[in-house]
């Protein structure tokens, strides 16, 4: 069973339950009103209408499990980050668990603070970027497949959603114009140059990036998760495209904008960056969608080069799934305390005079590999 026949199987149920009410209230009252209660459980019933709110409760699961990885995230960043600081600092909630409940007490803390607006702000962009920033990185987690059977599939068939790669970068795309309207609306000189920053970022490593991930198709042959999963069955494609994964890897942490690549907020020169007007609850929830956006990033390098859910069969695949992204992210967090920030300048000669022709290079290997038919 997968997950889209278990949402089926759910809402079907639900429907029968609520439609014996509905049918029994039908029959009771009189006239139009009775009839609008049978009209009303007849299209409920459509196949097409519980296969609907089957994919809703789908997309709904995926979010409510990534959400519970971001809070390990945070736990994970702030252990591992004390490790390497030679720092243990008190964890007053949930000491005995090792402090996981604190990040449950600041993000109350911060969701309970009241949402100022500054006077001269343009209204409509500051309330308007901070919900684009979040939405797009929501709808990308649910893009996101743990198995042939674990994911958003839009029927009882384990193929997963088509072109789901392409799907979940389109997403992952859209949160730099999101940061930059931000930093625009804000009214503030350093808002403004954080969103700048985090626009020129943007084209300076997604066409790298972008680069590698055609390589990883072209390999693959497909653009959904299982497909491109699948193709990796007799080697991952770090062996052969390892350029590319270095490239890949580099990329997405510019993307994601953490050290040494946070220029858009870049605490030491621009206060806060883009986020410096952001009251408690608005910093809160672009706090929480970073990490998020860390765990996408970690799951787009597990699919495209470390097989997916490939492993050994003692271990569920989905399982196998989050070990290789948990993974992805401590040497994400490595990259980030181990390195100091780059300029600015330095960060666009890296991604426009080295990576970028590295992923060229990288593309070439793919092309000379699917000519000789090794993939």
């Amino acid at each position: 069973m997968n997950l889209y026949t278990f949402c089926y199987g759910l809402i079907h149920w639900l429907v029968d339950l609520v439609n014996n009410l509905w049918f029994w209230l039908g029959g009771h009252l009189p006239g139009a009103l009775g009839g609008f209660f049978t009209w009303a459980g007849d299209l409920a019933k459509s196949d097409l209408n519980i296969s609907f709110f089957a994919i809703l409760l789908e997309v709904l699961i995926m979010v409510i499990i990534a959400l519970i990885n971001v809070l390990n995230f945070i736990w994970i960043d702030r252990k591992w980050m004390g490790r390497m600081f030679d720092f243990y600092g008190p964890y007053y909630v949930g000491y005995r668990i090792g402090g996981w409940l604190q990040n449950l007490a600041d993000g109350i803390k911060l969701f309970v603070k009241e949402i100022i607006v500054p006077k001269k702000a343009d209204r409509l962009g500051f309330l308007l970027g901070p919900v684009i920033f979040v939405a797009s990185s929501v709808a990308a987690l649910s893009t996101i497949q743990f198995s042939p059977q674990f994911g958003v599939l839009t029927s009882g068939v384990d193929t997963g959603v088509p072109a789901g790669v392409l799907i979940a970068f389109a997403f992952f795309a859209i949160a730099p114009f999101s940061i930059l309207v931000t930093g625009w609306s804000s009214n503030n000189k350093f808002t403004l140059i954080g969103g700048l920053r985090s626009a020129a970022q943007m084209m300076s490593y997604e066409i790298p990036m972008l680069l590698v991930v055609a390589s990883v198709f072209l390999l693959s042959g497909s653009f959904s998760f299982v497909g491109v999963v699948g193709a990796q069955h007799s080697v991952w494609f770090f062996i052969p495209l390892f350029i590319g994964f270095l490239v890949f890897l580099t990329c997405i942490v510019a993307e994601v904008e953490i050290q040494p690549f946070d220029l858009a907020e870049a605490e030491a020169e621009l206060v806060e960056g883009w986020t410096t007007e952001l009251p408690g609850f608005r910093f809160g929830l672009f706090m929480m969608t970073s990490y998020m956006r860390g765990y996408i990033g970690g799951a787009l390098v597990v699919t495209l080069f470390l097989g997916g859910w490939q492993g050994p069969s003692l271990i569920p695949a989905e399982l196998w799934f989050l070990i290789k992204a948990y993974l992805v992210f401590l040497v994400i967090e490595w990259m980030r305390w181990s390195n100091m920030r780059v300029r600015i300048d330095q960060l666009l000669n890296i991604g426009w005079k080295r990576l970028m022709p590295l992923a060229v290079i990288n593309l070439l290997i793919a092309v000379a590999l699917k000519t000789m038919g090794w993939f």
